[in-house]
């Protein structure tokens, strides 16, 4: 599940020789990303889940019509943040055993679709736990050090943009859709409980060596088509659903007022909110603005439900994913994760600086 669209997130600089545009940004040696699946790039498809995007009709947009894992028609956010950085295609750890020199400069996600803050989310999902990601990005800074010493991994580690995108899920799984969270916490312990997690995993990266990191909030979570449809929405009036709208503002709210007491915590470190919300709000609000003509439903098959194993070839696509804001009933099309990363591109740049 997930977005926090998070649906991603992200911090999108261009490095630019350009002399109108002439301007000192940072320059990041790597970028390394945590989270769920709006930001995992093929992680999934290295375990033992349901939770695969590496069949068509995902992936028919992306270059060479290839099924990648990752849970669009084609990009996601951390491609499109590569892209701009210089910084070589965002790949899954698993697909890069043999690093070399000539392969520091890139993206590596540990992220896994269909994880969360809580770990109770993964244990119904069967997916990567986020503590497990950071075992995962452990072992990489290691095998980094055994490439170029321990020194230069260090600075490389401490020159990265680190991407945090979680959330989603734990409300979508473990509140909405299974109640299991709700019988323990009302909405406002529930989001405390998520952010205290946040709190320790920042600290435990920052332990690492990370330095500079945003953190996306989550997107308008009643705007998801497989959330509407579990409240049994009649085709005619598929609103968003403002309670969960709701809990997604407040957490935010939460969060932006978090991270500068966080950051003070952490001598040298730069910490930014990545706003989602507002702008995939807007996306449901003025889709005209964007070029989109269905936002209450995904491209995937009816876009009311398919998702994962149930957007396969048997639920044909519609024939203009550029026009649909959800690919399927959960995820992004990549015209809406290019057109949030350059509204972030332009909300983040100075943050980062």
């Amino acid at each position: 599940m997930a977005p926090t669209l998070i649906f991603t997130l992200v911090l999108i600089i261009i490095n630019t020789c350009n002399l109108t545009r002439a301007a000192t940004l940072p320059n990041f040696t790597s970028i390394l990303i945590f989270g769920d699946s709006t930001v995992d790039t093929g992680n999934n498809n290295f375990i033992n889940t349901v939770f695969r995007g590496d069949h068509l009709p995902y992936g028919q947009n992306f270059p060479g019509h290839i099924p990648t894992g990752r849970f669009s028609n084609g990009k996601l956010i951390p491609d499109f943040v590569a892209s701009f950085l210089g910084i070589k295609q965002t790949v899954p750890p698993f697909l890069d055993p043999n690093l070399s020199n000539n392969d520091l400069r890139t993206g590596v996600s540990f992220a896994s679709a269909g994880s969360g803050l809580d770990d109770l989310t993964t244990v119904a999902t069967g997916v990567i736990p986020m503590s497990k990601q950071l075992d995962l990005f452990k072992s990489y800074k290691a095998r980094l050090g055994g490439i170029v010493g321990e020194r230069e991994a260090e600075n490389i580690i401490r020159n990265s943009l680190v991407v945090i995108s979680a959330g989603t899920n734990d409300f979508g799984f473990n509140y909405y859709l299974l109640p299991v969270r709700r019988s323990q916490f009302d909405v406002r312990g529930y989001q405390d409980f998520l952010q205290n997690a946040m709190q320790d995993y920042v600290k435990a990266l920052y332990d690492q060596g990370c330095r500079r990191i945003a953190i996306a909030g989550l997107p308008p979570m009643g705007c998801l088509p497989v959330l509407i449809t579990a409240r049994l929405k009649p085709l005619l009036d598929r609103k968003c659903l403002e309670d969960e709208n709701a809990d997604a503002r407040s957490y935010n709210q939460k969060l932006v007022n978090l991270l500068p007491r966080l950051q003070a915590s952490l001598p040298g470190s730069r910490i930014v909110y990545a706003d989602v919300y507002t702008t995939v709000i807007d996306m449901v609000n003025n889709p005209q603005k964007y070029g989109f003509t269905v936002t209450n439903r995904g491209c995937c098959g009816t876009g009311l439900l398919e998702a994962s194993f149930l957007c396969n070839l048997e639920t044909p696509a519609c024939t203009a994913p550029s026009q649909f804001l959800f690919w399927d009933s959960i995820h992004p099309s990549e015209a809406a994760y290019k057109a949030l990363a350059v509204v972030l591109e332009k909300q983040l740049v100075q943050s980062l600086q």
